[in-house]
């Protein structure tokens, strides 16, 4: 767990860094880095998602995952739940994002994607947080970035890293056998292509409601294992 661990502290170190950061800021500068935040996560999204999936497996899993999300409005859910814990915090200093809405965008920022899933998977199977102390690094500085226009949520965020990663690592000899490089594959390709709504919501071009994607990475997992 010690990989997870300097994970969710690196978040959360950056998280206050930012927070700080961006509270000198003026509102002309906090827009600005919030588009340029946006374009970045569209591009992590395109590059996650050109890695060889399985195109039509990965569109089926989005659409019934997405159809089983609205129908548990997953996402109203997680952002009420923010926006509750919102109320023991001041509101992002560009008033523009919510806590709900700074924890649901960077828990899946930072859960999402192969370096999540084979780092806590080296972790628990061989004791190895190398993939998982480079991805301590890397969310440190999108934390740092992200919390000082979108506030104290991208803190909150691990929390969600904590429970998925950890339970990566603890469940790793018993998912090993079962995680082939195709399921890896379509998994990180679903999940990049919700980082791409991530990047088109930072940017102010949609509202997806992206938590409701959340079920076709599970949903694709069985699709991969019979029809892959």
């Amino acid at each position: 767990m010690l990989g997870t661990i300097v994970n969710c502290a690196a978040i959360i170190c950056g998280s206050l860094a930012g927070k700080l950061i961006g509270n000198h800021f003026p509102a002309r500068t906090a827009e600005s880095i919030m588009k340029i935040l946006g374009i970045c996560t569209f591009f992590i999204g395109i590059s996650g998602a050109m890695n060889g999936a399985d195109t039509l497996l990965v569109i089926i899993s989005l659409v019934i995952g997405t159809f089983l999300g609205e129908t548990l409005d997953l996402d109203g859910r997680v952002i009420r739940f923010g926006d509750n814990l919102q109320k023991a915090f001041q509101r992002g200093q560009n008033g523009s994002t919510s806590l709900g809405e700074g924890f649901v965008n960077a828990s899946l920022l930072f859960c999402i994607g192969s370096m999540a899933i084979m780092g806590s998977l080296d972790s628990g199977l061989r004791g190895d947080h190398s993939i998982l102390f480079n991805k301590s690094l890397l969310d440190m500085t999108y934390a740092l970035l992200y919390s000082s226009s979108m506030g104290i949520g991208v803190m909150l965020s691990a929390i969600s890293v904590f429970i998925y990663q950890g339970a990566l690592t603890f469940l790793a000899g018993l998912l090993s056998p079962y995680l082939t490089d195709a399921i890896i594959t379509n998994v990180c390709c679903a999940g990049s292509l919700m980082i791409v709504g991530i990047g088109f919501n930072i940017l102010g071009l949609t509202k997806l409601r992206i938590m409701n994607f959340m079920p076709a990475i599970l949903i694709v997992i069985p699709l991969t294992v019979f029809f892959g």
